[in-house]
Parts: C-alpha cells; sequence; structure tokens
C-alpha cells in the first residue's frame, strides 16, 4: 500500500434488508491499482474475489468515474478478518451485496453478463440505490 495514495471517504452502506450504516474509510483507488496494471483497451467490467469464494463485477467505468476503493480501515481501525480483512470494496451508491470483503483479486474482463454469488441467485447485476 505504500506505493499508492491513501484517501479518506465518509460512506454510507445500505443493505437490501433495509439497514445502513455510515462508516469512515481508509484506503486506495481501484483506478490508481489499475494504472500499473496492463488493462485491455477492451475491458468493460471487473470482476472482484474473495477468500471465500463469493464473487461479484461492477462497470469499470463506474469504479473510475465514482473513486471506488479498497478499504483497509473502518472508522480508523483496520479490518481484522471478521470485518473483512484484508480489503473491503467500498461500492459507493451499490447496495451492500456489491461490497465484497475478504478481498483477494480483481480480474479484468470483457464479460459484461457475469453474475457473482447473489447475482446468480436472482439479485439485480445492476444494484445502484435510487
Amino acid at each position: 500500500m505504500n506505493n499508492y495514495p491513501v484517501y479518506q471517504q465518509v460512506v454510507t452502506i445500505n443493505c437490501v434488508e433495509g439497514w445502513n450504516a455510515k462508516i469512515l474509510w481508509t484506503g486506495v483507488l481501484v483506478k490508481d491499482l489499475l494504472q500499473e496494471a496492463v488493462v485491455s483497451p477492451n475491458a468493460m467490467v471487473l470482476i472482484f474475489h474473495a477468500s471465500d469464494g463469493y464473487t461479484t463485477a461492477l462497470p469499470l467505468s463506474y469504479i473510475v468515474q465514482n473513486n471506488i476503493m479498497l478499504a483497509f480501515k473502518m472508522n480508523n481501525v483496520t479490518l481484522t478478518a471478521q470485518l473483512g480483512w484484508p480489503f473491503m470494496l467500498v461500492a459507493k451508491g451499490q447496495y451492500g451485496y456489491k461490497w465484497i470483503k475478504w478481498l483477494t483479486e480483481i480480474e479484468v474482463s470483457n464479460d459484461t453478463s457475469y453474475l457473482g454469488y447473489w447475482e446468480s441467485r436472482g439479485y439485480p447485476n445492476n444494484a445502484v440505490i435510487s
């Protein structure tokens, strides 16, 4: 993390079950990480993988335009294993099932039809909070 600028953002996570929480997140921007990667010009989607097998995907344009962060702290406390260590995706403006915990891999893809864990079980792939 020492090679990237660290940011803080106050972002509210909203669950489809009706609860929400406003949290101060600290982390790095996904777009900063992508600058070092060789990303195909055909790339349209980022697929996020967690250590427990959970996956979700978001449009690359959304990630870049919204300064989406990989958080390693919440409310100035380093994430614990229970809270999502090593990283949690802070997918502001998206419902909580897009906020992947225990993030270990980011896959760059052109598969716009990819369905993650909840999406393949009937949740909308577009989880924008209206």
